[in-house]
């Protein structure tokens, strides 16, 4: 009772942080720090940490550790200070700021879309067309590369396991991987998203083909190694993408009828891809998509735990980006690789075992243990919140949003994939590079010829 005691109160106080924060947690309005909020806190991290405490999991992971009592507890001492310290931090930042997250995000929803300043339609539109074109490159280089395409495997028929073929594809890529994930999986939804912005605001036919090309090879680049969540996210993307240009608007009964499609289509892919035949247990809380949803994403925190400064050593820096690890000629590590090796390394041997992620705590610990929590919460937490306040302030045109969007889903998702992406991340890097060097550039490109044709009619009138 206990747990549950203090389950409520950190609940109830990280809710109303979280809600300052963000400026609402209301579900028909969606946004950057409500999303971190339920997807990456309450329902990735808090609930299934809730039931490991109180020993009602009975989860496959769970019984892997020792001394699980102990342990329990420690794990779940760790996603309360979390849930308490990373709001916080965010709270600190907005005041610092002066920012009123109320205010600045209804003005933002009410806002119109703009055309990007001092850029000529033309310009745009060939800049995007040859990201565009480079992007269908990097797609077929990607199937080239990738010794057997899940996805084609199961439309043609494979004896294979499928969830071998979709780990052959990720781990076994033959090409370049920063190719691969930055100009094919990465930059192609995210064009698809500024085609179809640009189509919006302009109502031209070529931009309208522009988006239809796009979104065929975004839906393939989600699909393609059969992985189940990166299509719902790119929906979500779309669908965020609609409400912030006020093109649709949620209300109960939409969010009940597009999260029971959801539902149904998810169960379907699992009965498909995994071949589920006991739907009952399929379906039971800590099995397939419930347990994968409340337990599979913080269950392998309680491992790091467990494991690191124990049975492992801690890693000291071997995670961070190999861009950083790679001048002091440190061989690059993830501690979710190493302890799938060591709790299941069966799965390794067969080739149906990549990582455990989970919070991002778990890979601070297992780099600089407790100090590493500490540290890479208030981290974290100040550059969710610096990102929220940055992408509300700048224009609302089809580049900014498109971008706004995309790490309003991607970093929740990160925030259950690991700690050392926030440290440095090559694809956030070259998307904030590239989109925001274009922008400037077309804007320096238009103050140049506002500048030129002013000083030919001040030449024309002397």
């Amino acid at each position: 009772m206990l747990d549950v005691l203090i389950g409520l109160i950190v609940l109830v106080v990280s809710t109303l942080m979280f809600r300052y924060a963000a400026g609402t947690l209301s579900w028909t309005a969606p946004n950057l720090v409500s999303i971190v909020y339920y997807y990456s806190f309450l329902l990735s991290s808090f609930i299934g940490a809730l039931l490991i405490a109180l020993g009602m999991d009975d989860y496959y992971m769970i019984r892997k550790l020792f001394r699980p009592e102990e342990y329990r507890q420690i794990g779940f001492a760790v996603v309360c200070f979390v849930m308490i310290v990373f709001p916080l931090s965010m709270v600190v930042v907005s005041r610092l700021c002066g920012f009123e997250a109320r205010q600045e995000f209804r003005a933002y929803l009410q806002k119109p879309l703009s055309p990007l300043a001092g850029a000529t339609g033309s310009q745009v539109f060939y800049a995007f067309l040859a990201l565009s074109l480079l992007s269908f490159a990097a797609i077929a280089y990607m199937i080239w590369k990738t010794p057997t395409i899940p996805v084609f495997a199961l439309l043609t028929g494979t004896d294979e396991s499928l969830a071998a073929l979709r780990i052959e594809a990720s781990r076994h890529f033959a090409g370049n991987v920063l190719v691969r994930n930055i100009f094919a999986i990465t930059l192609t939804p995210l064009l698809s998203f500024i085609a179809y912005l640009f189509a919006e605001l302009t109502h031209e036919w070529r931009w309208k083909l522009l988006f239809i090309c796009l979104f065929v090879g975004a839906v393939f680049v989600n699909v393609y190694d059969l992985a189940k969540s990166p299509i719902f996210f790119y929906v979500m993307m779309f669908l965020l993408i609609r409400i912030y240009i006020g093109k649709t608007r949620l209300s109960a009964a939409k969010l009940a009828l597009y999260g029971g499609v959801g539902a149904a289509v998810l169960v379907g892919m699992y009965t498909v891809i995994q071949g589920v035949q006991d739907v009952a247990t399929f379906l039971s809380y800590n099995k397939g998509p419930i347990g994968r949803m409340i337990l599979a994403q913080i269950a392998p925190m309680f491992l790091h735990l467990n494991l690191f400064g124990e049975a492992l050593p801690f890693l000291y820096g071997k995670s961070l980006p190999s861009i950083l690890t790679g001048l002091f000629d440190v061989e690059n590590v993830r501690s979710a690789r190493l302890v799938m090796a060591h709790v299941f390394p069966e799965r390794i041997e067969d080739g149906t075992g990549g990582v455990l992620n989970t919070l991002f705590v778990a890979e601070a610990y297992a780099n600089f243990g407790y100090v590493g929590i500490v540290i890479g919460t208030l981290y974290v937490g100040v550059v969710t919140q610096l990102l929220y306040i940055g992408f509300l302030r700048l224009p609302k045109n089809p580049l900014f949003l498109s971008l706004f969007v995309y790490f309003s889903i991607n970093i929740p998702r990160t925030l259950v994939g690991g700690f050392t992406d926030f440290l440095f991340n090559p694809t956030w890097v070259l998307l904030v590079a590239l989109f925001g060097g274009m922008a400037l550039w077309l804007r320096v490109q238009g103050d140049l010829r506002a500048w030129f044709a002013a000083k030919r009619r001040i030449t024309d009138e002397g």
